[in-house]
């Protein structure tokens, strides 16, 4: 990756921040997109102490004229795009009958809608260099899961668009990479949205027991590296994944054991 120029969006956090430290620390050139400036440049600081090179570009990838400014300032300071990483998103924890429809436009917007946008800009750029576009998905867009309506519609999106982008760029050397982790220790539960649009600001799971965002941004660097098409992180992720596909009625049954007793959601 020496000298790849390398977007990443949602990177002022999680698995988006160590993306960036982790292709940085590789010899990547990497622009970091976020809608908080503040804590993008904060990752710019600790890439360029480490004598990486990032820029840090202020990005709602909600909105259209933000994404393509990320693409425009990108091509502008580097004038090429190798790797795309859309990672960029929020959650939500709540039943859908309890749920405002402006929580599932959210989550549509930035989970789905940010991914097209950027993608549908830096398409040009992306086959000329013949890049990647990475989508960081969830084990949640393989199988849909109660409580998380809004965000499994957006995932499951996300997996349809990356699907169909791939066989439409197979003969332009094109890469496209899905990349589905399990649970990760980020803030993403804390931030997920309830019924309201109000934050969950808490979550039931022991943190330090779950993958670590490093761990993710290693698997996410080699499956760019090695173009692999999917990669599934955590062996619950795998094996959710693989009960889905063969064994749905003991899906069913063994996630329903998952859950915690009382009416909190993961």
């Amino acid at each position: 990756m020496k000298d790849k120029v390398v977007i990443i969006t949602g990177a002022s956090s999680g698995i988006g921040k160590a993306c960036a430290l982790k292709f940085a620390k590789e010899g990547a050139i990497v622009v970091l997109a976020a809608r908080s400036i503040e804590k993008l440049n904060d990752v710019v600081e600790d890439i360029q102490i480490a004598k990486g090179q990032a820029l840090a570009v202020q990005t709602d990838v909600s909105k259209e004229e933000d994404c393509q400014n990320l693409i425009d300032t990108t091509i502008k300071y580097f004038n090429k795009v190798d790797v795309l990483v859309n990672n960029a998103g929020i959650s939500m924890r709540s039943m859908f009958h309890d749920t405002d429809f402006l929580v599932i436009k959210k989550l549509m917007d930035i989970n789905f809608w940010g991914t097209v946008y950027c993608t549908k800009i830096a398409l040009p750029h992306l086959v000329k260099t013949q890049g990647s576009v990475v989508g960081v998905s969830s084990i949640a867009g393989f199988k849909g899961l109660p409580g998380r309506v809004g965000y499994s519609a957006s995932k499951f999106a996300m997996h349809g668009f990356l699907e169909c982008l791939r066989i439409e760029n197979l003969k332009n050397g094109l890469h496209v990479l899905l990349v589905a982790p399990g649970f990760v220790n980020t803030n993403i539960r804390n931030a997920a949205l309830v019924g309201d649009g109000s934050t969950q600001s808490e979550t039931p799971l022991d943190e330090s027991k779950l993958m670590s965002p490093n761990e993710v941004a290693d698997h996410v660097y080699n499956g760019v590296v090695k173009k692999k098409r999917e990669v599934i992180l955590t062996s619950q992720g795998k094996l959710m994944v693989l009960l889905n596909k063969f064994f749905l009625v003991l899906w069913i049954r063994w996630f329903l054991t998952t859950l915690p007793r009382k009416r909190t959601l993961l």
